[in-house]
C-alpha cells in the first residue's frame, strides 16, 4: 500500500500583493472563476508531482482519502474529497501512473476522517493495488 499527501490548500501567486490562498473543496470550487480553476488544479498537480512520478499501476487499484483537519471544527468530508479525488485521478493519468482514470483502472474510492494534525493538515491518499 502506498501513501500519497495531498494538500488542503494551494497559494496561487498574485502580480501586486501576497498570494491568494484556495482551500480545495467542492464548495469553494463552484464559486471560483474558470481561470482560477485551472490554475488551482495546475498548482495542485505540481505540488504532488514528486510524489507521483515514477509510480506504475498495471491491475486494478482501490483509493482511501484520509483528511486530516487543523482543527475540531466540523467539516462535510465528501465536499473535501471529492475534488482532492478528481484532482489526484487526473494528476495520476496525466503523469501515466495509471491510462485512465475509469472504473476499469479504478475499483473503489473510500472516504474516512483521520485524526487532527494542526501542524500538517492535509488529505492523505491511501493507493492499493488489488
Amino acid at each position: 500500500m502506498i501513501c500519497i499527501e495531498l494538500p488542503l490548500q494551494v497559494i496561487l501567486p498574485r502580480k501586486k500583493t501576497h498570494g491568494k490562498k484556495y482551500i480545495i473543496n467542492f464548495n469553494n470550487f463552484c464559486n471560483w472563476h474558470f481561470h482560477a480553476r485551472s490554475d488551482v488544479k495546475n498548482k495542485y498537480k505540481a505540488e504532488i508531482r514528486e510524489q507521483l512520478e515514477g509510480l506504475k499501476f498495471y491491475g486494478k487499484i482501490k483509493l482511501t482519502f484520509v483528511v486530516h483537519r487543523p482543527n475540531k471544527r466540523s467539516a462535510d468530508r465528501s465536499n473535501i474529497c471529492a475534488l482532492h479525488e478528481k484532482y489526484f485521478c487526473d494528476a495520476m493519468q496525466d503523469f501515466r501512473c495509471i491510462p485512465d482514470d475509469n472504473d476499469e483502472h479504478i475499483e473503489s474510492t473510500t472516504y474516512k476522517t483521520g485524526a487532527i494534525d494542526n501542524k500538517n493538515p492535509c488529505v492523505r491518499v491511501y493507493i492499493e493495488e488489488l
